[in-house]
């Protein structure tokens, strides 16, 4: 892969380590400056309603400013945010938190909107799951080292410096951009391309082919884009909201199990339990690597149904009581499958037409940002009542049953596909050549590049914590 989108990535990494050591850092500012639990409550809604409100537009946006200038933008605004705090963490009134917030969870989802959908003109649609592996490998690092270094920043230098920390590495993100030019954006496609992408989705059930074209050029028809996206598409970005909702549910009963099964080091568990998921991100980038078989729309749709259903049951065994290593093997599963529906679902997104691709991920992120807060909410009140395992379990059926729902939806839209009719009788004379020179220029046959997408029909998974 090219060397400058590694170094890209490196420098994303970069930022990803600040997000996360901010994330622990941030929280307890929170707490300080609100006076209390509520205060990190509000503080945590307004964040994911900014990134909420970020996916609404986050496709109108790409589309004016280009995605390279939208990146570099929200770096440079979330780094001015953390400036800002960092200098003034001693005295910061709340409204001023609340507005750094803002930035903060606009930024977030802008920036993985447009970096997500950029991926494929950068490396080229055939490399595309492996750049998304790398993604969700150096992430899973960036993980590790956030949390595991947010306590001794703090502790040495106070919020001043968790925040700096968090600005420099945003500085750094936009400063590789800079300096390393990356071409984001697609030409024009111009017509012809226009019809050869919605040709390569409708195997699953595309429409008009130039309706993305025509969608994106309209700045005031945004949703009716994706009336051109495949119906098992959308039910993977319905998934994928769902999935977010049960991943709200360990994310708040986590701190809630590490106080009953490890009272004197709650910390500790918390930190061997998303290390051991971690390291299971890290193993589900070999694992696609090596899955030759699921390459293409179909098995990207199979695996991203089937991961979730495994990640839900691996989730909702975690919390049934295991002792230390049978919770850190389980950990790690989870985190096996996470990464494995993570990798698959956005390569699969990725495979829409350019002008679409902006708007599919920022309604992803829409499905995402409103599943995690929903299910936090919802969470955070039944665990008042329930016990951890059984909020968890309920929560997490849900993602199950929804990945089991879109495997028979699939099923049933490749059986209900047409076939290509037999010849009338073997006695027929020879048919005239199946393509010709003009045919062959409007239907190119597929080859290893396509990754298995037919377009003449059907073949014979932003959030803010780990885990969502």
């Amino acid at each position: 892969m090219d060397r400058r989108f590694r170094a890209l990535l490196c420098a994303h990494a970069v930022s990803a380590y600040g997000n996360y050591l901010n994330l622990i850092a941030l929280s307890l500012f929170a707490y300080e400056v609100a006076g209390g639990a509520l205060g990190v409550g509000v503080v945590m809604a307004v964040r994911l309603s900014s990134g909420f409100v970020a996916g609404l537009a986050a496709g109108r946006i790409s589309d004016r400013t280009g995605r390279r200038a939208l990146m570099i933008g929200t770096d440079v605004a979330q780094a001015a945010a953390m400036t800002v705090l960092a200098l003034s963490a001693g005295r910061t009134p709340l409204l001023l938190l609340a507005g750094a917030v803002v930035v903060m969870g606009a930024g977030h989802t802008l920036f993985t909107v447009a970096l997500r959908s950029a991926v494929p003109v950068m490396v080229g649609q055939d490399r595309r799951r492996e750049a998304n592996g790398l993604l969700v490998t150096l992430r899973s690092f960036a993980t590790v080292l956030g949390f595991a270094s947010a306590t001794p920043v703090i502790a040495l230098g106070g919020y001043t410096a968790a925040f700096a920390v968090n600005a420099a590495s945003f500085a750094v993100s936009a400063a590789a951009l800079v300096t390393l030019r990356p071409r984001t954006d697609e030409a024009d496609p111009g017509p012809g391309a226009a019809a050869h992408g919605g040709a390569a989705d409708a195997g699953t059930g595309a429409a008009d082919a130039d309706a993305p074209k025509d969608a994106a050029t309209d700045a005031t028809t945004t949703w009716r884009a994706l009336a051109a996206v495949p119906a098992v598409v959308l039910a993977m970005v319905a998934l994928r909201g769902a999935d977010a909702l049960s991943s709200a549910s360990h994310n708040v009963a986590l701190p809630v199990l590490a106080q009953q099964t490890a009272p004197s080091q709650p910390a500790l568990l918390m930190t061997q339990f998303w290390s051991a998921w971690a390291v299971g991100t890290l193993v589900a980038h070999q694992v696609v690597k090596r899955r030759k078989e699921q390459r293409g729309a179909a098995g990207d749709e199979r695996g991203f149904a089937s991961g979730t259903v495994a990640m839900s049951l691996f989730f909702v065994a975690a919390f049934t009581g295991l002792p230390g290593i049978a919770l850190m093997l389980v950990a790690l599963c989870a985190g096996l499958a996470d990464g494995y529906t993570e990798i698959v679902y956005t390569s699969r997104l990725q495979a829409a037409p350019d002008r679409l691709r902006s708007r599919l991920f920022g309604a992803s992120a829409v499905a995402e940002t409103a599943g995690f807060t929903l299910g936090a909410v919802a969470a955070a009140a039944a665990l008042e009542a329930l016990p951890v395992w059984v909020v968890v379990g309920a929560f997490h059926a849900v993602a199950a049953c929804g990945g089991l729902a879109l495997l028979l939806f699939r099923t049933s839209v490749r059986a209900s596909a047409p076939t290509t009719p037999e010849p009338a009788t073997p006695t027929a004379p020879p048919a005239a050549p199946a393509c010709t020179p003009t045919d062959s220029a409007t239907h190119p046959a597929t080859g290893p590049g396509d990754e298995g997408e037919n377009p003449h029909g059907a073949r014979t998974r932003t959030g803010p914590l780990p885990g969502a």
